[in-house]
């Protein structure tokens, strides 16, 4: 009885991610509620204190999971907001872009663009900055459905590499299953797909198109902090892969670095507003994480998951893998990758890094498989779920070209 309450609560959890357009509740608030429901349903159960200390000791195992993933995620969103606020990112792009471009160079452009930016910042914050530009640029409407396309596929595919870029990335990162230097190699597959859909969709873009300059302010500070931001995730990446470092507290070191210019360059009122950046991350992506793993945590208590793995097993993994990167168009990524973790599969390094491009791309393949294709739906009127459909074939051949290129390279350098 309790397995199959339990059961229905994860049930419902994911029924309010998929439908959360229709019914307009907020999925971190839905999520957040039956994961916190779920945990105090075995608590509950446990019948005597010996019992309740298990179920104590796994909530504390998960929530140490959970505080690990926050508080990185924290620590990058808080430099992205205080960037995008001050409008670098913004200046970046104009000094990148030229004035006049042909619309199949700037295809190719805001392609690159959107790969490169969203392996350092967030896939939402690099989708919006990237729909910001053709925003700047005329476009009629067929090249601007075809644009935010792209815009979805090349977002996507940019955060696979880097651990600042996808979450499931990440969430793979911490569990031990790839190096920093592995996911690495895992931008070369990202970008020769990215940019054959690129070639792919110019075929038939001609002309020409105009943008005008827009002035934006900004102190020396300002860039002092963006140099902050870089500078920490190379060292990110260098001292993980030296000393053995968790990415966590080089990020937190670097946003405390962040903060202390702000003290030494800024009356006490400023330094106050450059505190208040944290205020501005999107803690509904966080509380949505927190919710959809208490819930997997849960699904593993109870040993739903041994199931998952079962079906997992019974077909070769680099199969399996593909599978799962099309499903994640269909159902969420965060938890679909949350589940197969906990789970615990057996793969090796190669297998781990066709997943990890599977679950990050996968999601490209339908315009509500992704936090950016939700986004660019929502920003971009000629863009529909049906008007995407036409455009899937394009996006499986480029995903199936990226997951081959992956598994190639990953069992000849790691194989």
């Amino acid at each position: 009885m309790l397995y199959t309450f339990l059961i229905l609560l994860a049930v419902l959890a994911l029924l309010s991610i998929i439908f959360e357009e229709v019914t307009h509740i907020n999925k971190a608030k839905t999520t957040l509620f039956l994961g916190c429901i779920s945990w105090v349903a075995l608590f509950m159960a446990a019948g005597d204190p010996g019992h309740e200390k298990i179920v104590e000791h796994r909530l504390d195992d998960n929530l140490l999971e959970i505080a690990t993933l926050w508080l990185f995620l924290m620590s990058t969103m808080t430099f992205v907001a205080y960037l995008n606020a001050k409008g670098m990112i913004q200046i970046l792009v104009q000094k990148l872009f030229p004035q006049r471009v042909s619309v199949r160079l700037l295809m190719i452009q805001v392609a690159l663009f959107s790969l490169l930016l969203s392996a350092i910042c967030d896939n939402v914050t690099a989708t919006l900055v990237s729909l910001g530009l053709l925003t700047t640029f005329k476009l009629d409407k067929q090249m601007r459905r075809r644009m935010a396309v792209l815009i979805i596929f090349a977002v996507n595919s940019g955060g696979v590499s880097l651990i600042t870029g996808d979450v499931t990335t990440l969430m793979i990162f911490l569990g031990g299953h790839v190096h920093m230097s592995e996911l690495m190699m895992l931008f070369i597959p990202a970008a020769i797909s990215v940019m054959l859909l690129a070639v792919l969709f110019s075929l038939k873009a001609e002309g020409e198109v105009s943008t005008s300059p827009i002035k934006r302010d900004y102190q020396t500070v300002d860039v002092v902090i963006a140099a902050i931001f870089f500078l920490t995730i190379i060292m990110t990446m260098v001292l993980n892969v030296l000393f053995g470092i968790p990415p966590v507290l080089t990020f937190l070191t670097g946003l405390s670095v962040m903060f202390l210019v702000g003290h030494t360059s800024r009356s006490d009122k400023e330094e106050i507003k450059i505190l208040e950046y944290i205020r501005q991350v999107e803690y509904d992506t966080l509380l949505f994480f927190l919710g959809i793993l208490l819930l997997v945590g849960m699904l593993k208590e109870i040993g739903t998951l041994d199931l998952l793995t079962q079906a997992y097993a019974m077909f070769d993994p680099n199969v399996s893998n593909f599978v799962t990167g099309i499903g994640s168009a269909i159902l969420d990524n965060v938890p679909l990758t949350a589940a197969l973790l906990k789970a615990e599969p057996v793969l090796n390094t190669p297998e781990w890094l066709g997943l990890t491009y599977a679950v990050g791309v996968g999601g490209s393949l339908l315009v509500i498989g992704s936090a950016s294709g939700i986004i660019a739906m929502s920003k971009v009127k000629e863009l529909t779920f049906v008007s995407y459909l036409k455009y899937v074939p394009a996006l499986l051949l480029c995903y199936s070209v990226g997951y081959g290129l992956t598994l190639l390279l990953g069992y000849q350098l790691f194989g």
